[in-house]
């Protein structure tokens, strides 16, 4: 089998870049492989992290575990805001891909998750460094995104759920 190499800290920064430019190209994959090389030799590089999510979170739809990948690598952020805006992205780029996959429920489901990214983009604009509104573009292309979708909307209170078992 073959072995994972290292990579140098001096080609971090290009490297950084490479991950940009892989997710600009729709290659979220090979970003993602790049940004792990980055972690393991700066595992608390929040640029690589910050890319990691957003990898990630362009994988949800083909990858659901990337959700929970996601979930999980912006716990590893360092500030309030950048933890709770990347948090907001997966939930909300988890939404849109359950939309585009269809199935029983998925517009009550994707309700849930939008509102869910709604609430995470809130909590970062309460943490916001001064001059950036980015929590606020979120906030408001979600709220646009429900407006434009009228069938995505939360379970009526006296809607039954399927009985899955016995």
């Amino acid at each position: 089998m073959f072995a994972l190499k290292p990579i140098s800290h001096e080609s971090v920064s290009s490297a950084l870049a490479k991950a940009e430019r892989y997710r600009l190209l729709s290659e979220p994959g090979e970003a993602e492989s790049i940004c792990r090389d980055i972690l393991d030799i700066e595992p608390d590089n929040q640029q690589a992290l910050v890319h990691l999510v957003l990898a990630l979170t362009d994988q949800i739809g083909a990858h659901p575990q990337s959700f929970t990948d996601a979930i999980s690598t912006s716990g590893r952020l360092r500030s309030n805001y950048e933890r709770a805006y990347y948090e907001g992205i997966a939930w909300e780029r988890r939404a849109k891909a359950r939309l585009h996959a269809g199935g029983h429920g998925a517009h009550h489901i994707v309700y849930e998750w939008m509102a869910r990214a709604l609430q995470k983009f809130e909590e970062a604009e309460q943490h916001r460094p001064q001059g950036n509104d980015d929590a606020i573009l979120r906030w408001n292309t979600c709220v646009r995104f429900l407006q434009a979708h009228k069938d995505v909307k939360p379970r009526e209170a006296d809607e039954l759920s399927p009985i899955v078992s016995e």
